[in-house]
């Protein structure tokens, strides 16, 4: 089929014409053809004015298979390989996955503003480069770090997997594919080691002949430190009461339960709050959203607002029970979250339209930032 009946069938708007179109496009991708000459200026120009066409206003089983047969294809125009990559998810992964046009500033800028499942595949790419991983690590989003770590051609440095083998300390998804990845050092398995479950530790042992009896005392030493409430290094700290110990595994021994038995739900915060129990509203916050404790604790006594209402946001607290949480909350913990009026004003922008795995992610980058401050 020549040029110009190729642009004609990209300007109409008839199913037909549109489906003659793409069996041409089909036609012209699975034929053989000079990869050198289909990247001259001028059938460059070409390509780019019918695939534009096509995909700007062409139905979604198109674009589909549109991506499907670009996607190895070297000499397919960058813009329109650029849209492809940050349309729905199932059409914008084997462009992803795949395409040799994709440089690292657009893999990066997918890392910056695509949603998350666009990241995650940015992460698994074949080979994916320092730039690109520098550039997911200092993001931090856990499911795309935990992609990352199930990537073993990635060129992951030392330093890279130091940083992961730390991060793992709080995301248990990185943990298994960490413990199986081919540039684990001795050193870092044996950090890792730490925060693994017993089938893991046992793999570890065994692929780098770690001392396990060694390994397990330090292990229950640190989980030791960690139920007194007492960090490494700071043994001089003055003890929590018993009292407040055991209302404390209280606490979470009857989340946990209401958990596994389906019926922790949102309306429990409130409870919890109306009946005066700031201990047991934090632990339902953090089970409920998937955040650590010490990620609550530090919102609700923050003069940051925002902060729980974005964990609030998460979790499916609506917008018009916020304000009493808010005041429960400030005041059975001495006035915090601070801010005033104005501060309870600013929180009350958490609750834009945006997803809750966005609220949360915002949420944990926040408390980060909170204490980097």
């Amino acid at each position: 089929m020549s040029s110009e009946s190729l642009l004609d069938l990209a300007k109409s708007r008839q199913p037909a014409d549109r489906e003659r179109l793409l069996l041409a496009i089909a036609d012209l991708c699975d034929s053989p053809h000079d990869s050198e000459a289909m990247k001259d200026d001028g059938i460059q120009a070409l390509l780019s004015s019918i695939f534009m066409s096509l995909v700007v206003e062409a139905e979604r089983d198109i674009r589909c298979r549109l991506s499907q047969k670009l996607a190895c294809a070297d000499w397919a125009p960058n813009a329109l390989i650029n849209v492809l990559a940050l349309d729905d998810i199932e059409i914008a992964r084997p462009v992803i996955a795949f395409s040799p046009v994709l440089d690292e500033a657009d893999l990066v800028r997918l890392l910056v503003e695509a949603t998350i499942e666009h990241q995650i595949e940015v992460a698994r790419r074949p080979f994916v480069t320092r730039s690109v991983i520098a550039a997911i690590l200092e993001q931090a989003e856990p499911a795309v770090m935990t992609a990352l770590a199930d990537n073993d051609t990635a060129e992951l440095s030392d330093e890279d997997m130091a940083i992961l083998v730390e991060a793992a300390r709080e995301i248990a998804g990185l943990r298994a594919p960490l413990s199986r990845h081919p540039k684990l050092s001795e050193s870092l398995a044996q950090r890792l080691y730490l925060w693994v479950g017993l089938a893991l530790r046992q793999s570890l042992a065994q692929r780098f002949r770690l001392d396990m009896q060694q390994l397990d005392q330090a292990m229950a030493a640190s989980v030791a430190e960690a139920h007194a409430g007492t960090p490494p290094g700071a043994r001089d700290a003055p003890p929590r009461t018993t009292r407040e110990g055991e209302q404390q595994v209280m606490e979470e021994r009857l989340v946990n339960k209401l958990l596994a038995a389906g019926q922790l739900r949102p309306a429990y915060l409130v409870r919890a709050l109306r009946e005066g129990r700031l201990g047991l509203f934090t632990e339902a916050l953090a089970a409920l959203g998937r955040f650590e404790i010490a990620q609550v604790e530090a919102a609700l006594n923050s003069d940051r607002p925002e902060l729980l209402a974005l964990a609030c946001v998460t979790v499916g607290i609506d917008r018009s029970v916020f304000p009493d949480i808010l005041d429960m909350a400030r005041r059975l913990n001495d006035g915090s979250p601070g801010g005033g009026a104005e501060g309870a004003r600013k929180a009350a922008v958490a609750f834009a339209p945006v997803s809750p795995e966005v609220a949360r992610v915002a949420f944990g980058q926040a408390v980060r930032a909170l204490h980097a401050a």
